[in-house]
């Protein structure tokens, strides 16, 4: 707000230097709010209070400024500074409270206030962050004869936050605005459509969104990044269609890159990476743990928030990432940090069913499936409104630790889902498993008296009726599930249900059985049997096993030889690089593999014959040859010996060369030469 100018200015005791005229304090002030420079509008406010101590304008104008800057605790303190100066700054003082996130001080505060646009604006934000969308969306409804710049987006927002999506559309057309007049209410139309699970037409209004704000922000002459973190939002809602729509990898890119480019504002990168999370599950637990520390407070010991986020994300955001971090906890087996954050998460939404849900999943980690189960009873004691989901999860818990009894009887709980046909099956089940048919033919009657009174086009009655009795024919109860599969045939003209009752009536009653028979429709190619004459004959004739095996043997090898001459078929010849067949040159070694003494053409050295010429007596000859044969003899046992050894060694040293390529190679072209 501008400041009015000053005619008499206060006098300052200044005792160094004197202080700037007034009124050029009061026109610097005023040119610093035109130009949005709010730090030095704070600074010239306090120059004009050391000239003029209690100056209402230059007060009001600080704490304008100060609000403007993002200097909230800073504001707030100015405004308890200033209790004895007569201006009212309740409304000043709630908004404070309200950026401080102390919203019920916040609206408290307000109660005060005369009521008028600006703070029934106020009081819907309030209600907005605290989750009573119903209230909010009366204020909007309420201020829609007011002219106020954009309301239409807010209340978009309010009805998509309290589940009324359907009525958005009415609401634009009530107001004569259009989703594409600017794409904040483009966005919010777009969620209003995802709500309806109308994703295709949400993923085109939010290319529309996307393509306004690229346009409208270039316009502003804002920078590409600036561009980019402001679209932010639009790029996560469309990944998001893109996961609702089951594109699971061009969701998971888009996440990806949203948090790698990190141009975005907090709450979009906290929903891209909870997301991700999500999609993903327990494939990469320690990759999403590192993700969720980027959002965490950095001061803090344990998993908590950054208080930007606190701020900003909606309570059923913040427990969303709240409840992802402790199901990763849960896969990477760290056990004391989940309970720690469990136990935290029982203050901090003190309304919800999430963190019982999830201090039972804790349970159930640590093979404590009977606590879990307590829990999960006593909550569901406690607060019967909320003990749906709570007595699902009980059943779930039970029957798969082996308690099928402790699951019907939670099951059993939940009035509103007792004819429904899953439901029947899965109770019938667990008490057939706990032993209680009675109790499971008791819950089959009363689905069966339920469907019957029910008025809906999608009944169900048929399908009931007919497991029903199935269920009463295994047991044993012939009679009754006679009556039902007559009661069928009556009312359905059920084919099925007629021969459940021919079957059903041949072992009570034969003739009523026939009657019913007659009802059937005959099978085509039976006419011609006659059955009398076939019960006569004296049926198949034995076959030796023996022979028969031997033709099945036969026909099965001719079957094979014939399967794999059909196989096999004529490959061309692959030859090596460089290699011409029509020219191939002379023909290779045939004997190149051998060892060189095995060759044809291997030839052995010529031993010298003077070294066998001895010169002396003859007998001394006669004696020398016998010596050298004896020894020769041992001499070539010796080196047979020695042949084996070395031909094993060669042996084994190739073999642990074989998985070698290259020295298997260099040993055959060693052996070539």
């Amino acid at each position: 707000m501008a400041p009015k100018p000053k005619d008499k200015p206060k006098p300052s005791h200044s005792p160094s230097q004197p202080p700037p005229p007034i009124e050029d304090l009061f026109a610097s002030l005023s040119k610093h709010i035109e130009r949005s420079d709010f730090e030095q509008a704070a600074k010239v406010s306090d120059q004009v209070l050391r000239v003029a101590p209690g100056d209402e304008d230059a007060i009001r104008c600080k704490v304008v400024a100060l609000i403007k800057a993002d200097r909230i605790d800073d504001a707030l303190s100015m405004i308890q500074s200033t209790k004895k100066v007569p201006i009212d700054f309740t409304f000043f003082k709630a908004y404070c409270l309200y950026r401080q996130n102390k919203l019920d001080e916040a609206l408290e505060s307000l109660k005060t206030q005369e009521t008028n646009s600006a703070t029934m604006l106020l009081e819907s934000q309030i209600l907005y962050r605290l989750g009573k969308m119903d209230a909010c969306v009366d204020i909007y409804q309420k201020l829609q004869k007011s002219k106020i710049d954009s309301l239409e987006i807010n209340s978009v927002a309010g009805l998509v936050s309290s589940g009324r999506a359907s009525e958005v559309q009415g609401m634009l057309d009530a107001l004569r605005v259009k989703a594409t007049s600017n794409f904040e209410l483009a966005y919010n139309t777009a969620c209003s459509l995802i709500e309806r699970n109308k994703y295709a037409d949400a993923e085109q209004l939010l290319l529309s969104a996307r393509r306004i704000g690229q346009e409208t922000l270039m316009e502003d002459t804002l920078l590409d990044d600036d561009i980019e973190i402001e679209l932010a939002p639009i790029a996560v809602q469309l990944a998001y269609v893109q996961q609702l729509l089951g594109h699971t990898q061009e969701a998971i890119e888009a996440y990806t890159d949203i948090i790698n480019r990190d141009l975005a504002d907090e709450p979009s990168l906290a929903v891209a990476v909870n997301n991700l999370i999500a999609l993903k599950g327990p494939k990469d637990v320690s990759d999403g743990l590192r993700k969720l520390d980027r959002l965490k407070e950095k001061d803090s010991q344990n998993f908590q928030l950054a208080h930007g986020l606190n701020l900003k994300l909606s309570p059923k955001q913040r427990e969303a990432v709240y409840a992802n971090r402790v199901l990763l906890l849960l896969h990477a087996n760290r056990l004391d940090q989940a309970r720690e954050l469990v136990a935290a998460l029982s203050d901090m939404f003190a309304d919800s069913v999430m963190p019982v849900l999830l201090q039972a999943a804790v349970f159930v980690r640590e093979n404590k499936a009977v606590r879990a189960e307590e829990v999960l009873g006593q909550f569901a004691e406690k607060f019967p409104d909320k003990s749906k989901v709570v007595l699902l999860a009980r059943a779930q818990v039970a029957a798969a630790a082996g308690h099928p009894q402790i699951a019907a009887e939670s099951l059993a709980k939940i009035p509103d889902i007792q004819h429904m046909p899953a439901t029947v099956a899965t109770l019938v089940s667990l008490k057939e498993r706990a032993g209680d048919i009675d109790g499971a033919s008791a819950v089959l009657d009363s689905a069966i008296k339920w469907w019957s009174n029910a008025m809906t086009e999608d009944n169900k009655l048929n399908i009931i009726m007919q497991e029903a009795a199935s269920f009463k024919l295994r047991h044993g109860h012939e009679e009754d599930a006679a009556h039902l599969y007559e009661e069928l045939v009556k009312s359905h003209g059920n084919m099925e249900a007629l021969v459940g009752l021919v079957t059903t009536v041949a072992r009570v009653d034969v003739n009523k059985a026939e009657t019913y028979e007659k009802q059937l429709k005959p099978l085509p190619g039976l006419r011609g049997v006659d059955v009398d004459s076939l019960e006569k004959t004296s049926g198949a004739k034995h076959v030796d096993g023996s022979a028969s095996h031997a033709g099945v043997t036969e026909a099965y090898e001719e079957g094979k030889s014939k399967a794999k001459s059909k196989k096999k078929r004529k490959r061309k010849p692959r030859y090596p690089k460089g290699f011409d067949p029509a020219n191939p040159g002379p023909p290779p070694d045939p004997e190149r593999w051998l060892p060189k003494r095995e060759r044809s053409s291997y030839r052995p050295k010529r031993k010298d014959k003077r070294a066998a010429q001895v010169r002396g007596s003859q007998g001394a000859v006669v004696r020398e040859k016998q010596e050298a044969g004896t020894s020769g003899a041992s001499s070539n046992s010796s080196h047979s010996k020695s042949n084996q050894v070395s031909t094993s060694k060669g042996t084994s040293q190739n073999a642990a060369a074989e998985p070698s390529r290259p020295s298997s190679k260099s040993s055959r072209k060693k052996s070539r030469n």
